[in-house]
């Protein structure tokens, strides 16, 4: 075998592209700061560009599963946006409130007030299934009102494909109406809508199986944008602030 005199194995290490890094997970104090906007709700649900510049964006998730969340308020009620990384996404499932968690998904789950208990859980299929749920309370005593859904919920889904037509990922975005947010019961009480400067709390994820339709539990990927320390996502611990900022 040849080998690389040290300045030849040196610029040879220095012209490899460097491997992707996953995203750093936020800070331990971390928040989203979700912008203030008066775009019409379907502006924001054909997620468009333009209409979602002002929005903040995070991602997690390992390459090539990259998972980047914006959100914005107005008001008329919260909007959601996912990106997914996924050159093969799939489903099967076509029922609202199938158990979507075993296939795959983007998810959020929201907080009022900040108690951990009676938050709102939505997922979002790769084919816009949606299944939304009030958490009574999370493990070890989990209790779930699968019954409850959000009124006026609104969402879309469409895959992402390049310039030669092939699949780099899919879109998500959802629209939470404030009536239908003021529905989910409060320990105490919570401005719905909200006002500039009111913190709730929540946490987004994604689960991804590459292995598809025929071993969906194959190498699955189960990624939070804050880490939750626990195989489950229903950890209330780990939820960030969201934060309701003003008009930028």
């Amino acid at each position: 075998m040849t080998r690389l005199a040290p300045f030849a194995a040196l610029v040879a290490l220095l012209a490899a592209p460097a491997a992707a890094q996953p995203p750093a997970p936020p800070a331990a104090d971390a928040g989203y700061s979700v912008a203030r906007v008066s775009a019409a709700p379907e502006a924001l649900l054909a997620a468009d560009a333009a209409p979602w510049s002002q929005a903040v964006e995070v991602a997690w998730g390992p390459e090539p599963y990259v998972t980047r969340f914006r959100a914005l308020w107005s008001e008329a009620g919260l909007f959601l946006r996912y990106e997914a990384s996924d050159p093969e996404a799939w489903h099967t499932m076509t029922r609202r409130d199938e158990h979507l968690w075993e296939e795959e998904v983007v998810e959020i789950f929201l907080d009022k007030d900040d108690d951990g208990l009676d938050y709102y859980e939505l997922e979002i299929s790769p084919a816009n299934v949606v299944c939304d749920l009030r958490i009574i309370s999370p493990p070890p005593q989990m209790k779930q009102d699968f019954p409850f859904d959000l009124a006026g919920l609104q969402t879309r889904a469409a895959v992402r494909r390049d310039a030669a037509g092939k699949a780099t990922g899919w879109t998500a975005t959802a629209f939470l109406p404030w009536p239908g947010l003021a529905a989910l019961p409060s320990a105490t009480p919570v401005a719905v809508p909200p006002k500039a400067g009111d913190r709730w709390r929540f946490n987004v994820f994604r689960i991804e199986r590459p292995g598809g339709k025929t071993a969906p539990a194959r190498d699955a990927v189960t990624a939070a944008w804050a880490p939750t320390g626990a195989p489950s996502f229903h950890v209330p611990r780990a939820f960030r602030p969201l934060v309701f900022a003003g008009a930028r």
